[in-house]
């Protein structure tokens, strides 16, 4: 169990007053993804709006469709092939079982269906993870998890084909957003229900020297001309279809009419 889902849990709901006033990765995501779902050109007739606050941004984009909502990235409470489309914004980066809840929404999907889901990757928050590792270092002589362990477009790349999906595409787009300290970037976090809930962080309250020496770190190795410091934010986009006889498959090999070095 790397996540703490229940401790998760608490923080969003602590948070859900002040989330508008930090949402703007989750207003920018729910943009970009609106422009990829517009390119999809077919109605829709069932959708599952996965994740915590996914329903906040397309809960009425599908007048004519029949909603559900799932806020657990654990469990798919849905029978198969249920949905044309299934949404998720912001859950797969903290999902305990990454390849499972892939596999269950490739088997919650209808033949044909789609998956477009975007979430935190590998870049993300790398400034904050090498500030409070060295200001733990500095602090107590050791350092303890603190930013969690996001993956990266290859490595989704590999589990969308593992868990099934046909005609996967992976991309990603890295968002820098300027703070005036280290401090405004973890209120930021906080704000966002994103506080530490990895099981294997440290429970006692941290030092302020830690904190100290991590914001000294921040400044010397990731600030701006003017003095404010600048925190990385890579968006993972993953669109899959589940798989139907009718979609473009890649030609057998040895079947090709034309040779390479007749090109070349």
């Amino acid at each position: 169990m790397i996540f703490n889902t229940s401790r998760r849990a608490d923080f969003v709901k602590r948070r859900v007053g002040q989330f508008s006033a930090h949402d703007f990765l989750y207003q920018w995501v729910a943009k970009d993804m609106a422009e990829r779902l517009s390119e999809i050109t077919r109605d829709f007739q069932s959708v599952l709006l996965s994740g915590q606050h996914t329903a906040d941004y397309f809960g009425t984009k599908f007048p004519d469709a029949t909603l559900s909502k799932d806020t657990t990235p654990e469990v798919l409470s849905s029978q198969n092939e249920q949905y044309d489309c299934i949404l998720s914004i912001g859950e797969m980066h903290c999902a305990n079982d990454l390849p499972g809840l892939l596999i269950q929404m490739r088997r919650a999907l209808k033949p044909d269906g789609v998956l477009l889901a975007a979430f935190a990757g590998g870049e993300t928050l790398h400034e904050l993870r090498a500030s409070l590792m060295q200001g733990e270092m500095v602090a107590t002589g050791g350092a303890s998890p603190r930013v969690y362990p996001f993956v990266d477009k290859q490595q989704m790349a590999g589990l969308m084909q593992r868990a099934g999906f046909a005609l996967p595409v992976v991309d990603s787009e890295i968002l820098t957003i300027s703070y005036r300290d280290i401090f405004h970037v973890m209120a930021d976090l906080r704000g966002m229900g994103e506080s530490n809930a990895l099981t294997d962080c440290h429970k006692q309250l941290s030092s302020s020297r830690l904190f100290f020496e991590a914001a000294k770190y921040y400044q010397e190795h990731f600030a701006e001309p003017d003095g404010r410091v600048t925190a990385s934010y890579e968006i993972i986009f993953v669109i899959g279809w589940a798989p139907h006889e009718s979609q473009q498959k890649p030609a057998k090999r040895g079947s090709g009419q034309v040779s390479l070095t007749e090109i070349l």
